[in-house]
């Protein structure tokens, strides 16, 4: 049969995965098809190739019954392994392999940040570690049954491939396979392979010289690979028949001439799953281990199933076989087999996520230790695998659909997967379940509904529900009506009502300061300043940030890390709304030092060191968390951090980049324009669309009200507007718009007068908007005639830009400079290849980094602060010109390399 023989027919996709191998770097190769065309095979050659070559090969394979088993490909592709060779892998990554590897020795240590991007990290520098030692290849096949959390870590290592020659190897029927995974390849766009029919001539090889049936196996199996061998199999003609029912028939046939025994002990292995193990199947089978062995023994012989490296593990022969044993097992049979597989797990220890599947087979309704089971399989992969915790959330719903816990726990699995709709909808029904008595559960629920109501853009629909619900709580002051309070303060935020936000925030505070909850008083202080700054109230926003500072700068990290939404990020962002940068520096700092990967806590640290001008390190942060926000799959978070990332690309020059992420920006948020989220990415969008000379679309976009924005948008759109209309060579307009800009000035030929406004501005703003007054300066001198005093503006313009990160606005005053008749004498960043510009601390710390150490790690062995360690970091990161830790490991690398 088949596997007796080399491939036929695939020579020019052998030479592609010949030229893969010799390749460098981290590559990915989709083979695709047909069920039974032929995919798993060349994948297995694929292996074969890989490890003749001395690669490191591993191999992981989707089952079609288990897809609710988190991550299982890379369990089936790397547990064993990785036990085995025990690599050397920092702390961060061994504690994180825990939640993901059933046989990793780490205990599990929960860190701070969203979980399923450390996973994603986790894997990817594990990726990186064995290869750094050989050249790996990762084979994963069946993906159109693979489970989402292995699917989004498949997209997650697409997004951001491992540093190192890693070659992914992807198997999948691509009708069947998970939409997401499908888009990620498109972006990714790999070498591709898709598998075709055999031709007779293929088939007559195949099958050897002198088979007289070839042309009617062909005919008859369409010349499909796994199809022909079934067909050949069964010795006998299937006139008149579907292929597939000739296949049906012809594996009916090869099972009808198995014994009792040996067909009872096979169908143990097709409930135990595929990959199985001996002691499992004998427990499926009630069948004693010496029994099954002799059986599987007699079923290897007849090539019904295979071994795998494992001693005691087995795999099928091909997935559609183990679907025609388990689907033709009796079904009464099944269910006590799943139920004493389920048993015999808990007996061993495993855990409720590898239990769940057996009992979902086995479970009677109303059956409450199932139900509980199914609820801690979900409660235990929630945040790593949140799609997986849906399916549990589901099945345990199924046997208790009354169950207003269950209902609540599967609408926040779906919101993690960013199925919104599906999780307003679960919301609701647990809104509907909930007793009258439960104030607090009701209140929590209803916030997390209003919450996706919000990131569908029914801001309405969550007005009313946010209202409805404080309504029912009465007059007394409690926490749960000042969270509301503050929750319908956001909520009319959201739909651009400042006052009734700002007065919803300081009921929220006056209610919070009649109780005695100082964290509450910091919560609602806290949104008081942002709904202030956001209406425009700089001094009562300025003394709310000032209040909930002084409360929340005296708890601990530790305390600030238990809430869900750390509050001094938040505060943070209502700092930054109304000028306080020192503060919001401090604090968005803070936040990230304790919540790493948390996407509000990225966007607001990222927006403020953008305004510090620390351009890099603003774009390496919020490309991070761009990052974060793909694996987590909320399309609305996603909308946010592009608008950011997009922002922080314009202010250096960078247009191209700009207008990509703007318009993703647009299409995530996907919300009306009369909404905080609509508006906002379509001013950003505005801003990337001038930034690439495209003024008459830039002006249509920005809102025709300004005075309608928030107060802290509005000078950057009436700005944006005023740029437009000069364009456009409208200056009437313009000057009607902002009488005082210097940009009107200076095209009204009001050169003097423009410089003097110009400097003006530039000491009122951010490091970028001083840069940008100033270049303005630095033209309008020009343009009086005072060359040299234009060019001393542009030297000063230069540094400040080159201080910032921001090359390319560097460039525009470097080519004024020279039509002025200058050229700017510089010295560039140190390029990524030397380190001859560190100073000695710098340099140790770098050598640190290349050592694949945390910063708290540096911190102890240097005795530093966290902090000192990061200023540091950020300081070699602009010397290197580089963005991240591993390419300063690189540069290191690279020095070391080339040094005599």
């Amino acid at each position: 049969m088949e596997h007796d023989h080399g491939l036929v027919g695939r020579g020019t996709e052998l030479e592609a995965l010949g030229a893969l191998l010799t390749g460098a770097g981290a590559r990915t190769v989709v083979i695709a098809g047909e069920p039974g065309i032929g995919k798993s095979r060349m994948l297995a050659e694929l292996g074969r190739m890989a490890d003749a070559r001395g690669m490191l090969v591993l191999n992981g394979s989707a089952s079609e019954f288990e897809r609710d088993l988190p991550f299982w490909l890379f369990v089936d592709a790397l547990d064993e392994y990785l036990r085995a060779a025990r690599p050397e892998l920092d702390d961060e990554t061994r504690a994180e392999l825990a939640h993901l590897l059933p046989s990793w020795p780490a205990p599990a240590r929960e860190t701070h940040g969203d979980p399923r991007y450390r996973a994603h990290r986790a894997m990817r520098r594990v990726l990186e570690v064995l290869a750094a030692e050989t050249p790996t290849v990762l084979l994963l096949d069946d993906l159109h049954w693979a489970d989402e959390g292995s699917v989004e870590l498949i997209c997650a290592l697409l997004r951001r491939p491992p540093a190192a020659p890693v070659l992914l190897g992807l198997a999948m029927r691509p009708r069947q396979t998970a939409g997401r995974l499908t888009a990620a390849l498109q972006r990714a766009a790999p070498v591709r392979l898709d598998l075709g029919p055999l031709t007779p001539e293929d088939v007559r090889e195949l099958l050897g010289p002198g088979n007289t049936e070839a042309a009617r196996l062909h005919a008859e199996s369409g010349g499909n690979p796994f199809y022909l061998t079934q067909l050949a199999r069964a010795g006998r003609k299937t006139v008149g028949r579907s292929t597939e029912d000739a296949v049906s028939t012809a594996m009916s046939d090869e099972l009808a001439l198995l014994d009792r025994d040996l067909r009872r002990v096979l169908e143990g292995a097709a409930v135990a799953g595929d990959p199985f193990l001996l002691d499992l199947v004998a427990v499926a089978a009630e069948r004693d281990e010496p029994e099954v062995a002799e059986a599987l023994d007699a079923l290897l012989d007849r090539d019904l199933v295979r071994p795998t490296e494992a001693p005691r593990r087995f795999r099928f022969r091909h997935p559609l076989l183990r679907r025609a044993v388990y689907e033709s097992a009796p079904r009464a049979w099944r269910v006590g087999a799943h139920e004493r597989l389920g048993r015999a797990l808990a007996e061993r220890g495993v855990p409720p996520a590898g239990r769940a599947h057996h009992v979902v087979q086995a479970a009677r309704p109303g059956d409450p230790e199932a139900v509980a089971l199914l609820r801690a399989a979900g409660d235990d992969v929630l945040l790593r695998a949140p799609g997986e915790a849906a399916r549990w959330y589901r099945d345990a719903i199924g046997l208790a659909p009354d169950s207003a816990g269950l209902w609540t726990a599967l609408g926040q699995a779906l919101g993690a997967t960013g199925r919104l709709e599906e999780a307003r909808e679960a919301f609701v029904r647990a809104l509907a379940l909930l007793p009258d008595d439960r104030i607090a559960v009701r209140v929590a629920v209803t916030a997390d509904c209003a919450g996706i109501e919000h990131a569908l853009g029914h801001h309405d629909a969550a007005h009313r529900r946010l209202t409805a619900v404080l309504e029912s709580l009465g007059e007394a002051p409690s926490a749960e009506a000042a969270l509301l309070m503050s929750a319908i303060a956001q909520d009319h935020l959201f739909r651009l009502e400042f006052t009734p936000a700002l007065e919803w925030a300081r009921r929220a505070r006056a209610t919070a300061g009649r109780l005695d909850d100082p964290r509450l008083v910091a919560e609602t202080a806290m949104r008081l300043g942002f709904s202030t700054a956001f209406a425009g109230g700089t001094a009562e926003a300025t003394a709310a940030c000032a209040e909930a500072a002084a409360l929340l700068d005296a708890q601990t990290d530790e305390q600030i890390g238990h809430s869900p939404e750390p509050v001094v990020a938040q505060l943070a962002a209502a700092e930054l709304l109304c000028g306080r940068l020192a503060d919001a520096t401090r604090h968005a700092e803070r936040a990230l030092g304790v919540v790493r990967h948390h996407v509000p806590v990225m966007f607001w640290a990222g927006l403020v060191r953008a305004a510090l001008g620390r351009l890099p390190e603003a774009a390496a942060l919020l490309d991070e968390a761009i990052d974060v926000a793909r694996s987590s799959g909320n399309r609305s978070l996603l909308g946010w951090v592009l608008m950011a990332r997009s922002s922080v690309a314009a202010s250096g020059g960078d247009a191209g980049t700009a207008l990509v992420l703007a318009r993703e920006s647009v299409e995530a948020h996907n919300d009306p324009e009369k909404s905080l989220p609509g508006v906002w990415s379509r001013l950003t969008l505005a801003a990337a669309l001038a930034e690439s000379g495209e003024f008459a679309a830039a002006e249509r976009l920005v809102v025709p009200d300004l005075d309608a924005l928030p107060a802290p948008l509005r000078p950057a759109a009436r700005a944006l507007v005023v740029r437009c209309r000069l364009a456009a060579g409208r200056v009437a307009e313009a000057a009607d718009l902002e009488p005082g800009s210097a940009a009107v000035a200076l095209a009204q030929g009001r050169f003097r007068e423009a410089a003097e406004l110009a400097l003006a501005e530039a000491g009122n703003g951010t490091v970028l908007e001083e840069a940008a007054a100033r270049f303005l300066a630095a033209r309008a001198l020009a343009e009086a005639g005072d060359t040299e005093a234009a060019v001393r503006m542009l030297q000063l313009v230069c540094d400040l830009y080159e201080r910032c990160g921001a090359p390319r606005r560097r460039a525009e005053a470097e080519r004024l400079m020279r039509r002025l008749g200058h050229r700017r004498v510089h010295h560039r960043s140190a390029p990524a290849s030397g380190l001859a510009g560190l100073t000695g601390r710098e340099l140790e710390i770098a050598r640190l980094v290349a050592d694949r150490r945390t910063n708290a790690e540096i911190a102890e062995e240097l005795f530093l602060s966290r902090k000192t360690v990061e200023t540091h970091l950020r300081n070699l990161f602009h010397k290197l010109s580089v963005t991240s830790r591993v390419e300063v490991a690189r540069a290191v690398e690279r020095h070391d390399r080339d040094a005599p």
